[in-house]
């Protein structure tokens, strides 16, 4: 080895993977959309014990009412905060990481949240005089469809997120633009990002749901069924979704300080920390669960012997 030039310890990697009988099954993470009054909504609250967010104030409506208080749902309106993005954040965190009854979260509509934060950045792009460009004015938008993603990826319930229905375009065979079909109402990636994407339709008195995309092999793609809670549970499994949500538990207090400390004194390679946040799925050491945290630091505390 020539002068001067030393190596780096590096620790062995660990195997993580789980034999697959250990896997538990978790709660759906749905999005529906259709157009106005395909049954989107009743479809949502038959679910059991329902913590409805209701972004547009749609469900105030009598009909609506009278199907959550059937549901033994909770409401969360307009006036109470339910079309900011803070406010819904704020209560998917909740939700995720305390204990409580609820086995449904409903967000009706993500289409009326998305569009009111771009409005609000295009508002504040034009107070500051700047150029509303390469859609500058969705970037929070996408920053906070990001954050809410990845809480309802980890969140113990089953989700709903209702959208609108737009057109949605592409070539014909002559290459002109020509509306191929119709698609939902929100931030793209969104159908990519949960388990399953289904388009509500209402033929006569009967709501169909049909599947767009599908990670679950009980609904394959281009599939369709009859849009019911019954229906739904019976390919998916009532016994999972209706199965009581357990909370995370997020790192404590001492251990973020601790981390922290660590991070102080112990040098990593200069992406390691910003890994260990994106293997959890979160972007802040408050938001990491207690258990992976904890890891962390005797990672970190092994680096120091």
């Amino acid at each position: 080895m020539p002068d001067g030039l030393q190596t780096k310890r590096r620790s062995s990697p660990r195997l993580l993977a789980t034999a697959p009988e250990l896997i538990k099954p978790r709660k759906p993470k749905i999005l529906a959309y259709g157009g106005s009054g395909v049954g989107k909504t009743s479809f949502a609250i038959a679910f059991p014990d329902v913590y409805f967010i209701d972004a547009e104030g749609g469900a105030t409506q009598p009909e609506y009412r009278e199907k959550l208080k059937a549901s033994r749902a909770l409401y969360l309106g307009p006036d109470d905060g339910a079309a900011s993005f803070d406010v819904v954040l704020d209560q998917v965190k909740a939700l995720a990481t305390q204990s409580h009854d609820r086995k449904t979260l409903v967000i009706d509509s993500l289409t009326k949240l998305f569009a009111n934060e771009i409005a609000r950045e295009a508002e504040r792009l034009n107070e500051a005089n700047k150029k509303n460009e390469f859609g500058a004015d969705k970037k929070p938008a996408v920053n906070y469809m990001r954050q809410l993603v990845a809480w309802l990826t980890r969140i113990d319930m089953n989700v709903i997120l209702i959208c609108g229905e737009v057109p949605e375009w592409g070539k014909d065979e002559s290459g002109e633009r020509t509306q191929i079909g119709s698609t939902f109402d929100c931030w793209p990636r969104l159908e990519y990002e949960l388990d399953l994407a289904i388009q509500v339709v209402k033929l006569g008195d009967r709501r169909f749901g049909r599947v767009r995309k599908s990670r679950i092999a009980a609904f394959p793609h281009a599939s369709t069924f009859d849009l019911t809670y019954d229906a739904f549970t019976k390919l998916y499994g009532r016994d999972v979704v209706e199965k009581t949500a357990a909370p995370i538990s997020c790192a404590t207090p001492k251990q973020v300080e601790e981390i922290q400390r660590l991070l102080g004194v112990v040098k990593l390679e200069d992406d390691t920390a910003a890994k260990w946040l994106a293997a959890a799925n979160v972007t802040s050491w408050e938001d990491m669960d207690e258990g992976r945290i904890a890891k962390c630091i005797e990672a970190l505390k092994g680096k120091l012997k």
